[in-house]
């Protein structure tokens, strides 16, 4: 019987960690791209990617998208990774910004942020209806797949909705962001629960996650145990083990791959993760 194939995502950057957090977080379209070609070598099948300004700060800007995009392909031709773009990495930035980049590039796959939530007890993470609609009837015309983001079980039920409306198309793909401040805590009771929310109201559905701080561990083994897929890098730690900083996103790529062999599956390459969630190549 062949094994079953568990897809590793690269989160490398996000749009909070810097330099002072841990000086290996990449910040510039050069370290960027660097750090996706590590990943990839390393068993990364997608990168998920944020951009910073030139002060470190998260931003929307199509031309660090499209500098870096064009950075990765020229200077690693060999890369076949599968690139997922956030719509999500500057909550002050208008709607049309937000997906700007998606327009010009056209990726594989874009986030899906289904639902708006207090972000980090410091402001508002907001996801309009209006927004959510205009985007998923979007990425259906681009033939983008959304990765459905939710940070809490209200957000699974929200994606079913819009999966009713035709705003998004089965089979949809998850991202269960656990942990994070605000949004449901991460635990193998909680992922279980997230888990079976799907599958009672999205069926055929695939899924992701990735815990935040001291439950990356927890959420990383539930997430092989139950079948799922995985999704590490400093967006979401910037912490090895307790009191460790990460030398690399690469790093985390390495122990995700190590434990999904040790479980007795195999990681997916690129190709076949474009296989499992249906993406156009």
């Amino acid at each position: 019987m062949a094994k079953k194939k568990t897809i590793i995502t690269a989160a490398v950057t996000g749009a909070w960690p810097k330099k002072e957090n841990n000086p290996n977080v990449p910040m510039t379209p050069s370290e960027i791209a660097d750090d996706v070609y590590a990943c990839w070598k390393a068993g990364a099948a997608i990168a998920h990617l944020h951009m910073r300004d030139d002060e470190g700060n998260g931003t929307m800007s199509t031309e660090k998208f499209t500098e870096t995009w064009d950075l990765i392909h020229s200077r690693y031709p060999d890369c076949d990774i599968v690139l997922n773009l956030t719509t999500s990495g500057d909550i002050h930035a208008d709607d049309e910004i937000r997906v700007a980049h998606v327009k010009k590039l056209k990726p594989e796959m874009a986030s899906y942020d289904c639902g708006s939530m207090n972000w980090l007890n410091s402001g508002l993470f907001i996801n309009s209806p209006k927004f959510l609609e205009e985007c998923g009837l979007l990425f259906q015309e681009l033939n983008v797949k959304p990765e459905i983001e939710a940070f809490d079980p209200g957000m699974i039920a929200n994606a079913a909705y819009y999966l009713k409306k035709g705003v998004l198309k089965a089979p949809l793909h998850f991202q269960f962001c656990m942990g994070c401040a605000n949004g449901i805590p991460g635990s193998i009771k909680n992922l279980l629960f997230m888990k079976e929310t799907m599958e009672q109201l999205c069926p055929g559905s695939t899924w992701s996650c990735f815990g935040v701080g001291h439950s990356a561990m927890e959420i990383l083994y539930g997430a092989v145990a139950l079948g799922g897929h995985i999704r590490v890098g400093m967006e979401d730690n910037v912490m090895y083990a307790k009191g460790v900083l990460a030398d690399s996103n690469a790093q985390f790529v390495e122990r995700a791959a190590r434990v999904i062999r040790e479980y007795g599956n195999d990681v997916a390459t690129p190709a076949e993760a474009r296989e499992i969630l249906g993406l156009k190549g």
